[in-house]
């Protein structure tokens, strides 16, 4: 039996539906659900709960995951950003399962960090079950869904965006290749997202394209082959190209809020109130078991037991002048005394200013000036080269890529997400043999230093180029 067909056009930088059949209708998503699964990864490294570098440790179940896959073993360590790649590139469901239980502890509590996730996006009719997408009962989504996921995707993490539309990568035990090069080799302006294929579900695609400042995104369920499927998807991208504008207002959507593991294995519960209100989208419910007995108002700071000073009142304000002017008038001559030898008579107390007396001689006036010293006359120095070390010859490298275009799309999204430091800045596509490197040139050396400092925290892979 066929699976049912669902479709979805999107304009991505409105979120305006062009086209829709059978949008709202609950399928298997099969691996368009990595999506969520990568989303959350992003989320997790930017949060810090662990970093791309983290070592993971595979476990049996994630070893025993069906194809496709890596080919990871019981107990092997990989770094997270090998599994990511593996995750985006080759759709590898046992990587899939590694990511989940290594942020989560285990694929259940996962699953229910992706839902939670996923109603805070507006996915009202997606449950997910598991990290990968492999079919089981009640892991189910919509094409309206999985269009609101990729647009989370694109707009939400954009740093990592281009893993979607690598054609190969580096997983750390292997080269992989992407699922769909013939959709990213065909269509004009296609870089991503994610493909999707089970028995259950057919040949899904959620698939996003460029041209110019337009881009749409198109989702297929229920296709019958990877041909047929790439085909309804250029065509669904064409109609969207036809009906977008080419000039509109970018309005992002709203990154969903972090809690982390809270709520998925204990602690604080979350319950969503769009699973009993749909009209209140978006809003969250904290229910926390009552623990605390006691008023958590903050208590005064006990302090020794010593005799408070307390300016007395005084029923004449007069009075209170009088004493300060005493007070003022003391002062003044322990100043003055201080000032003259003890031989010399103390002028007397005054709240006008006391003139200096004769007999007292100042320091300054019996000391001879000090000869300055005669300095010898230089040579003029001739400069030979300027430094560079302050000069604008300095740039920065955010990556080598297969296609100019590709570097072209980096070097936009970096300056963009870091205009701060790239502000000036030349970007510039350096093609190679071995591909094409994307760089910003035209920076001091301090800037090119503080930008890749700032890039890499954003885990944006940078170095530095000195002046050739």
């Amino acid at each position: 039996m066929a699976a049912p067909y669902a479709g979805m056009v999107m304009d991505a930088r409105t979120g305006k539906v062009y086209y829709s059949e059978n949008a709202d209708t609950r399928l298997h998503p099969a691996s368009l659900t990595k999506m969520m699964t990568l989303y959350i990864a992003f989320e997790a490294v930017e949060n810090g709960e662990l970093s791309m570098d983290t070592l993971v440790t595979i476990s049996q179940k994630a070893a025993s995951e069906p194809p496709s896959k890596l080919g990871l073993r019981a107990g092997q360590k990989i770094k997270l950003r090998y599994l990511v790649r593996a995750a985006a590139v080759k759709s590898a469901n046992d990587a899939a399962t590694a990511i989940g239980e290594a942020i989560s502890g285990s694929e259940a509590a996962f699953a229910r960090r992706m839902n939670r996730t996923a109603k805070e996006m507006g996915m009202t009719r997606t449950t997910f079950k598991n990290a990968h997408g492999l079919t089981e009962s009640g892991h189910l989504s919509t094409a309206r869904d999985m269009s609101i996921l990729g647009r989370h995707v694109l707009y939400d993490y954009p740093e990592y965006y281009n893993l979607f539309g690598r054609k190969t990568a580096d997983a750390g035990v292997r080269t992989v290749s992407h699922t769909n090069r013939r959709l990213l080799d065909s269509y004009k302006g296609a870089d991503g997202i994610k493909t999707g294929y089970t028995r259950a579900a057919g040949f899904n695609l959620v698939a996003s394209a460029e041209r110019g400042s337009e881009r749409i995104i198109a989702t297929v369920f229920g296709g019958k082959s990877t041909a047929t499927r790439n085909a309804q998807v250029e065509k669904l991208l064409d109609l969207g190209f036809r009906k977008a504008p080419s000039r509109i207002a970018l309005h992002r959507p709203g990154k969903p809020r972090y809690y982390g593991n809270a709520g998925t294995g204990g602690g604080t519960q979350i319950a969503s109130a769009s699973q009993t209100d749909s009209r209140a989208r978006g809003k969250t419910i904290r229910v926390v078991t009552p623990s605390v007995k006691t008023s958590l108002r903050p208590q005064m700071r006990p302090v020794p037991d010593a005799p408070l000073l307390v300016a007395e009142v005084k029923d004449d304000i007069n009075s209170l002048l009088q004493e300060a002017q005493k007070v003022e008038v003391t002062e003044i001559q322990q100043v003055a005394a201080a000032s003259i030898p003890a031989t010399a008579t103390a002028p007397a107390a005054s709240v006008k200013p006391v003139s200096r007396p004769k007999n007292v001689v100042l320091a300054a006036a019996t000391t001879k000036p000090t000869p300055k010293p005669k300095v010898a006359q230089k040579d003029a120095e001739v400069v030979s080269r300027i430094s560079t070390s302050g000069g604008r010859h300095w740039g920065i490298n955010v990556g080598r890529f297969t296609t100019k275009y590709a570097a072209e799309k980096m070097l936009l999204k970096t300056a963009l997400a870091e205009m701060a430091t790239l502000d000036g800045s030349l970007r510039k596509v350096v093609s190679r043999t071995q591909g094409h490197d994307a760089n910003f040139m035209g920076m001091t050396r301090e800037q090119a230093d503080l930008a890749c400092r700032r890039l890499q925290a954003r885990q944006v892979t940078c170095f530095m180029i000195g002046p050739s």
